[in-house]
């Protein structure tokens, strides 16, 4: 697995000097693909970029007719020929931006198709699929979060590599886990409480855990899904563990770093991540990791640092934590290797600099397409001119 961006193609990492970057709603939303657009800007901004930020409305992915019609509306605002980011929440349902194809570079931002968003019904999950391909296919770049992100865009949406651009999340410096002195073993499991993240799976394990001596901290905002939110305050009731798990909600960063400086141990249950952000957090403070093999965390987890389960098993997730909370010595091992694995993490900075290359590709990708245009409109000419009249 590799971390460092820092060697990959310079011409590929430039800052653009002006584009507009389309948003579903708050850019403050307090999740990790909210995050990472946040810290896109702030660091393109900071290498000389002007950044147009629009927000096209909170509705998305579930846009009514009218919602998409006043977000191709703003889009319709932006100058001809300047590049326009779409966040994929928004893009992938809203497949009539390919009206505005071929007045200005169009680059998607892929965190995850929302085809694979957890708790969709088959028919959601199909209607995603096909509207977030028609929309791929009117992108002059299609930028993803990870390796994992641009094998499925590839595989399952017929989007083709050289359109593909990865920009990984980046890190910034932080300090070192101190872990526990107490002897009760600190977890910490950090997202959104909505069914993806797999908190359901997680209590169920760690009741099978009670013998011992535990605490788990989860950080995450409970208002993204209610109905979530009240399964796990209701798991946390019926196995009796009020006492042990702590549900904050969303923290602000100094609290959140003061949570993992605290935590032995990072879990997450997910059922699936397009990258993890979390993860590389966790990895960043050196702290060992206990999730799953679903979606891109085998590529963002390492394995000399992580415990990894199938996902939804619950067994072995109860299993792999009595492991780590009963043997000090592997945790500090696996501790030990996150600390290796950091020094390789990619820095905001870098994720920038890739971002603002792919919006480059982008708008140089629009200039030959409109050069062909004009071309085949040429020849058109031409052939009409040449041909002869009817008698």
């Amino acid at each position: 697995m590799s971390y460092a961006l820092k060697n990959q193609d310079a011409a590929a990492s430039f800052a653009p000097k002006r584009f507009a970057f389309a948003i579903p709603g708050d850019l403050a939303t307090p999740t990790g693909g909210y995050r990472y657009d946040r810290r896109i800007i702030q660091e393109l901004r900071a290498l000389g970029c002007a950044v147009d930020v629009l927000d096209l409305g909170s509705t998305f992915p579930f846009p009514s007719f009218a919602e998409r019609s006043a977000a191709l509306a703003i889009l319709s605002q932006v100058p001809c020929d300047r590049p326009i980011v779409i966040d994929g929440l928004a893009f992938g349902a809203l497949p009539e931006a390919v009206a505005l194809r071929q007045r200005t570079p169009l680059v998607a931002l892929v965190h995850q198709p929302l085809a694979l968003n957890a708790g969709l019904d088959a028919a959601q999950a199909k209607t995603f699929h096909r509207t977030e391909r028609a929309a791929l296919a009117a992108a002059c770049q299609v930028i993803v979060t990870s390796e994992t992100t641009a094998q499925i865009l590839k595989a399952d949406y017929e989007v083709r590599p050289e359109r593909i651009r990865i920009a990984r999340p980046g890190n910034d410096p932080v300090s070192q886990a101190r872990g526990s002195r107490d002897g009760i073993v600190r977890l910490i499991s950090v997202g959104s409480v909505v069914p993806g993240k797999g908190y359901d799976l997680l209590i169920p394990a760690l009741a099978n855990l009670v013998d011992l001596p535990w605490q788990l901290t989860i950080a995450g905002d409970r208002t993204r899904d209610l109905v979530a939110a009240a399964r796990l305050d209701a798991a946390i009731q019926e196995h009796g563990l009020e006492s042990r798990i702590a549900v904050l909600g969303a923290v602000n960063s100094e609290r959140l770093a003061e949570l993992y400086l605290a935590a032995d141990i990072f879990v997450l249950a997910s059922r699936f991540e397009s990258y993890g952000m979390a993860l590389t957090e966790a990895i960043a403070h050196g702290l060992p990791v206990v999730s799953t093999k679903a979606g891109a965390i085998p590529h963002t987890a390492p394995a000399n640092s992580s415990l990894l389960v199938p996902p939804e098993d619950t067994v072995a997730l109860a299993d792999a934590l009595r492991l780590l909370m009963g043997n000090q010595a592997e945790r500090h091992r696996l501790a030990k290797n996150a600390r290796a694995a950091a020094r390789l993490l990619p820095t905001w900075a870098d994720s920038a600099r890739r971002f603002g290359g792919a919006i480059e590709a982008a708008r140089r990708r629009a200039d030959a397409f409109d050069l062909r245009l004009a071309s085949a409109a040429k020849v058109a000419a031409q052939n009409r001119r040449r041909r002869p009249s009817a008698a």
